[in-house]
């Protein structure tokens, strides 16, 4: 604790970083004492608070970090509001930690509980909150500050608009993710929504990319197309089918501004891909 506070007065001083009080007037909690006396994290210095987290939370447009806690007794609510570049990457944060078997609650754009665990987002906040011990009592105290919160955080309570674009059968529900960096495992594709599919036996994912640039997709694309060599066959409509040594088949289009990839089937299941490929393309 003391070369942590050593090391926040240097940074202080030196690199006028971090703020030593929140940027939020964090809501009171009744029968709770509240602490803010946190430093405000940046980009400079996160990895002094969370190594595992922070080199994810880096990767998703981090912008800073505010903290507060919540006590009575032996009852702690710790509440961690993390701030991104934009509302696609709030929502790709938050949907890394997200999974469909979680208790789902009506907070900012989408929320969820989980094991003594509340998270959700709303515009380019994430926000993660704790109640230890995870008691009845606790949780829901912990619920009423999530709602506050919640309330107080500017940004529109929607879910980013290109999900709206994945088509509904055989969509797994809450599911969808969005990935910045590495889809695929590959460094030049980047930005993609995700979504994950359940038709009859098969189960399959599909990517959506939207470029700011025509020239964007064209690199984007022709960058696949040079890695696969001759691993790959086009369509008879000009679609791709690539064979990828780290994915197994898949199915590539692209449309103006818009890359579309899909995962999971086999090369003789190019009537499904084409169905869901036309489907997403189509409402461009």
């Amino acid at each position: 604790m003391r070369r942590f506070f050593y090391a926040t007065v240097f940074y202080v001083m030196v690199l006028a970083g971090p703020v030593l009080s929140q940027g939020f007037s964090f809501p009171e909690l009744q029968g709770y004492r509240k602490n803010t006396t946190f430093p405000v994290y940046t980009i400079e210095n996160l990895k002094e608070f969370k190594s595992n987290f922070a080199e994810i939370c880096l990767s998703y447009g981090f912008i800073d970090l505010n903290i507060a806690e919540y006590r009575k007794g032996k009852n702690e609510i710790r509440v961690e509001i993390y701030q991104h570049s934009a509302n696609h990457l709030a929502f790709g944060i938050y949907s890394l930690e997200r999974s469909a078997s979680y208790r789902f609650l009506n907070l900012g754009a989408q929320g969820y509980a989980n094991d003594g665990f509340i998270s959700f987002f709303i515009g380019m906040y994430y926000v993660r909150i704790r109640a230890v011990p995870s008691t009845e009592k606790n949780l829901q105290m912990a619920e009423s500050v999530a709602l506050r919160v919640s309330n107080m955080l500017p940004g529109n309570p929607e879910m980013p608009q290109p999900l709206l674009l994945f088509p509904e059968t055989g969509r797994k529900i809450n599911e969808e993710t969005f990935i910045n960096e590495n889809v695929l495992g590959h460094k030049f594709l980047t930005g993609a929504y995700k979504a994950v599919y359940e038709v009859g036996p098969d189960i399959f994912s599909v990517y959506l990319i939207e470029k700011q640039t025509v020239s964007d997709t064209w690199k984007t694309a022709d960058s696949y197309l040079k890695q696969a060599g001759e691993d790959v066959t086009e369509s008879e409509n000009g679609k791709y089918v690539i064979s990828d040594g780290y994915n197994g088949t898949i199915f590539l289009t692209w449309a103006e501004k818009t890359i579309v990839i899909i995962s999971g089937l086999s090369k003789d299941q190019a009537d499904i891909a084409d169905q869901y490929t036309s489907e997403i393309i189509g409402q461009k």
